[in-house]
């Protein structure tokens, strides 16, 4: 089974200029930069997996993806997490209202991306503050920890969409991060 691990800081937008510098000047390779829209979806057997299907819109194409809460080591995260590139996202959610899925939340996200001590390692910028994710192999993770500072600062225990819910904005029955 695909497992995703990885962790997540809370760091200013200065601290996102000094590591994107970092990063670049320690061998980290860019790979994108880009802006997202992220639909979460729940309901029926989703609910009773405490799972949620996430339609993402991107420049570069639409995912969707299947995530639900795996065992992880302390202070890493870890999900099942199965994701494809699809061409018609409408149709998609059109299939999931069938289905009675629903809309639960909505998020923003502009996101810039190096893989770097065998991690990938985002900077994400949400309505709500700026983070860098590092996820790989636990052990490479705490490489990359190290290698670009991040190490001594608190973790986000929160994900974007726990983080929507708690800063986003009720519209429409839909919990909503947007920028303006």
């Amino acid at each position: 089974m695909p497992i995703e691990t990885e962790k997540k800081y809370r760091i200013t937008a200065e601290r996102a200029v000094e590591l994107a510098a970092l990063l670049e000047g320690s061998g980290g390779v860019f790979l994108y930069e880009r802006f997202e829209e992220n639909l979460l979806y729940r309901g029926g057997q989703l609910d009773v997996n405490n799972a949620v299907l996430r339609l993402r819109r991107s420049d570069n194409g639409s995912f969707l993806t299947y995530k639900e809460k795996a065992v992880g080591e302390d202070g890493f995260k870890a999900r099942l997490e199965y994701e494809t590139q699809i061409a018609d996202p409408i149709a998609v959610e059109a299939m999931f209202g069938r289905l009675g899925y629903r809309l639960s939340l909505v998020y923003e996200k502009r996101r810039k991306a190096w893989r770097f001590a065998n991690c990938e390692v985002v900077i994400d910028e949400l309505p709500f503050g700026v983070f860098v994710e590092i996820e790989g192999s636990p052990d490479d993770i705490q490489i990359a920890e190290q290698r670009s500072g991040v190490g001594e600062l608190e973790v986000e225990p929160n994900s974007y969409p726990g983080l929507t819910v708690k800063y986003g904005c009720e519209v429409e029955g839909v919990k909503e991060a947007r920028f303006k």
